[in-house]
């Protein structure tokens, strides 16, 4: 598990995983287009069936400039993870600069109806040696 994805928190029994990516058949560089596909794994280590309901994302590029994404789910769904089950789903991100980082939390509900936090760990964007030859930090 540890060769596929490289970045992982564990938050109450709940273990988010994250594989990153760079895609330069999506990146455009000379248009100061990069992009990036993610892979989480989600997986209830708790003994509590949980519900995945939002999302929050802190992404920032490779000026500092940082933008909040919140949404309902992940990608359309609303996941019910029963204890020892994972999730599994991939999505993208743009940015305007050749490197930058994402981190953020996920909220699920307990049966119990009570809200449970999960963090999303840190994790880098990077492109390959960008065209001024120089390597992204």
């Amino acid at each position: 598990m540890k060769e596929l994805f490289q970045h992982a928190a564990t938050t109450d029994g709940v273990t988010v995983r994250v594989a990153v990516n760079y895609l330069p058949e999506q990146s455009h560089p000379e248009a100061g287009k990069w992009f990036w596909v993610y892979h989480i794994r989600i997986e209830n280590g708790s003994h509590e069936p949980l519900r995945l309901r939002t999302r929050h994302w802190r992404i920032t590029d490779g000026r500092g400039m940082v933008n909040h994404v919140d949404g309902e789910g992940v990608v359309g769904e609303q996941p019910l993870l029963d204890p020892g089950q994972s999730h599994d789903y991939v999505s993208g991100c743009p940015l305007t600069t050749p490197f930058g980082s994402m981190e953020g939390f996920y909220t699920f509900t307990r049966a119990d109806g009570s809200p449970l936090e999960v963090r999303i760990p840190f994790f880098p964007l990077s492109a390959p040696e960008t065209a001024e030859g120089r390597q992204p930090r």
